[in-house]
């Protein structure tokens, strides 16, 4: 098994200017370091921890290309183009709702789109079984016109027309299990009966007023789109009921040519922006289960597009358990939480109400 692993460092150097956590600050309150929450240091200490302990070996290391103009209009139009490439030549800016950038920021933006480009590319070519892709700045939230949640390209939604104009894939599964709904790549697909979009998140963690588990899509889209909200606190057995139940069945009966997965980490057990108390062994059974979808469907063919994740704690140690699992690597990075985590899991009572809710959801669907 061959896992592709596709990364730059420039993608580090994105900037988020003048915030302090979610608000822009000035004068008598200092910055966090890098600005926003999504700063440089989940994933770059995701980076150094696979070289540290050696997983990179096991891996097939990439870079790439930035996007182009013509991968960008497939989803984002001119005018936004345009106005993004000035303010980024300018110094930066911010165009949406919490995405400033700073000077560059358009190309580090196609950078980062171009990377998850690139890595879905060699899966569907037969280059790498299945691939990671260490996008920065994210993508999941950002529609066609109007960025928002640090997210200033769409890149899953870039990679997949770029993969289809090229005649490597017809149909597309994107499962989203960030703890943020995946607004933007639900609204560049809504209408599209090609492109299967689910999204397991804190109910009404960001945006607040999007992730209904009736939005079911429009048009040609009506029933390919799937969210999960799920209640704070869920945890690990919330995570794998929620998995099994709802989101790989419905991903199996669409049966994708490929399965992507935006995969953020922010609903890890000390995220500072969700609450949902998932572990690196959350995400290491998840992606089993996507793994063993994928085999069954789709060939194997899996890639995986980093999005959100704020502890720079913990991000790299759930990273690190993905990368295992795709690798089939004997090579591990305990966690170091290991004995607080778990201890911090929903109790009986929670486990019974949460499966009576994704029951609930399974009979309407």
């Amino acid at each position: 098994m061959t896992t592709g692993f596709f990364w730059d460092e420039r993608c580090f150097w994105h900037g988020g200017g003048n915030y302090a956590g979610m608000l822009p600050v000035g004068g008598l309150v200092q910055p966090l370091d890098g600005g926003l929450p999504e700063n440089p240091e989940t994933k770059r200490r995701l980076k150094n921890l696979i070289e540290v302990t050696g997983l990179v070996r096991a891996l097939d290391m990439h870079g790439a290309e930035a996007a182009t103009r013509d991968d960008l209009l497939r989803i984002h139009p001119a005018s936004y183009l345009d106005e993004f490439k000035r303010l980024s030549d300018v110094g930066g800016g911010e165009l949406g709702r919490r995405t400033p950038f700073g000077p560059g920021g358009y190309e580090l933006a196609a950078l980062s789109a171009g990377l998850a480009k690139a890595a879905l590319a060699a899966v569907l070519q037969g280059d790498v079984q299945n691939a990671y892709s260490l996008s920065r700045p994210p993508g999941h939230h950002c529609l066609p016109d109007y960025p928002n949640g640090f997210c200033l390209l769409n890149n899953i939604g870039i990679a997949i027309e770029a993969a289809r104009a090229a005649g490597l894939a017809q149909r597309f599964a994107v499962l989203d299990w960030d703890v943020h709904h995946g607004n933007g790549t639900e609204a560049v697909f809504y209408d599209r009966s090609d492109v299967l979009t689910v999204s397991l998140h804190q109910d009404r963690n960001y945006p607040m007023d999007t992730g209904a588990f009736a939005d079911r899509g429009v048009g040609d889209g009506i029933g390919f789109n799937l969210n999960i909200p799920l209640p704070p606190g869920t945890g690990h057995t919330g995570y794998l009921a929620a998995m099994g139940r709802l989101a790989l069945p419905a991903i199996r009966s669409f049966k994708p040519d490929v399965l992507i997965i935006a995969c953020g980490f922010d609903a890890a057990a000390n995220d500072p922006l969700g609450r949902m108390l998932a572990t690196a062994d959350t995400f290491g059974h998840m992606t089993r289960q996507v793994m063993d979808l994928a085999a069954e469907i789709c060939d194997g063919k899996l890639l995986m597009v980093h999005e959100g994740g704020y502890s720079e704690t913990y991000v790299p140690f759930c990273g690190h358990r993905v990368l295992e699992v795709m690798s089939g690597s004997a090579i591990t990075a305990p966690d170091p939480f290991a004995d607080v985590f778990p201890l911090r899991q929903p109790d009986a009572r929670f486990d019974a109400y949460l499966d009576g809710v994704i029951g609930d959801m399974a009979a309407a669907l």
